[in-house]
């Protein structure tokens, strides 16, 4: 999908970029699909701030996503929608009993294309099939992690993994970040690469575009005093003084590895992606 840009009426329209939505054909969502969504600004359920710099994002509805599939059932594209929850775009399918439901829209997906899930299903974008029954080299998206849980991994607009090879009970899985990961050949998969590829390549121009995401001001910590951040204080632009970057508590920040050395899925990691 191509990107548009602005004529240069202000300071933020000059360099800023947005997307044509040509793919897009229905505006309003299915409703009996949506659910309420409470925003939180960043606060945990005792009313106090657990994540710093939230708050103030438009209004929206959250789209019920279908990342556990039917299994064996056929369902044909009504529409491509968009979802402000998500950087991908949704596809509306409906299922031949006539009940509806959204899935991550692939590339190549089409209104009036034909969707199946199972074993047996066809190899083309927007099918699921569990690992076992899809050919070595095929880019797939909308992972599950464990069987029958659920789509988990590569769900973001324009990410693929690919199928590297098949060894007894397990996938082994080359991830958008480098990552080889072993999964078991049971979990499902869905064919081709999340849609809304251009993405990554879209510029806000103004500070005002990133509050309407609910992305509150950031002060970097040279700015502040040494009672408020390791970095704060000195005469004017100063060195932070620390052999490495801290966070505001104190805590090493950037390049420190923060995965737990004991965790369970550890040992399905083939190659780190670093």
């Amino acid at each position: 999908m191509p990107l548009k840009s602005y004529k240069p009426t202000s300071p933020g329209r000059r360099g800023a970029t947005s997307q044509t939505f040509e793919e897009i054909t229905k505006t309003e969502p299915e409703r009996s699909l949506t659910e309420a969504l409470r925003r939180q600004g960043g606060r945990s359920n005792q009313g106090r701030i657990a994540v710093r710099h939230r708050g103030g994002e438009s209004k929206r509805k959250y789209r019920v996503i279908e990342f556990k599939r039917r299994v064996d059932a056929r369902a044909t594209v009504e529409a491509i929608e968009y979802d402000p929850n998500r950087s991908a775009r949704i596809a509306l399918i409906r299922y031949e009993d006539g009940s509806p439901a959204y899935i991550l829209a692939p590339v190549g997906l089409a209104v009036g294309s034909v969707v199946t899930s199972g074993p047996s299903a066809e190899i083309k974008p927007g099918c699921a099939l569990p690992l076992g029954s899809i050919p070595v080299g095929t880019t797939v998206h909308a992972i599950e992690i464990q069987p029958g849980k659920g789509a988990q991994m590569v769900r973001s607009a324009g990410a693929g993994a690919q199928l590297v090879a098949k060894e007894g009970d397990y996938a082994l899985m080359r991830l958008p970040s480098g990552e080889q990961r072993r999964i078991h050949i049971r979990c499902y998969a869905t064919i081709g690469q999340v849609g809304n590829v251009e993405h990554g390549n879209v510029k806000l121009g103004k500070a005002g575009r990133s509050r309407h995401r609910g992305r509150r001001p950031t002060v970097r910590g040279s700015a502040m005093t040494p009672r408020d951040h390791p970095h704060g204080g000195g005469e004017g632009k100063a060195p932070i003084g620390l052999p490495g970057p801290k966070t505001r508590w104190g805590k090493p920040a950037f390049g420190v590895r923060t995965r737990k050395s004991s965790k369970m899925s550890s040992k399905f990691i083939v190659r780190r992606r670093k």
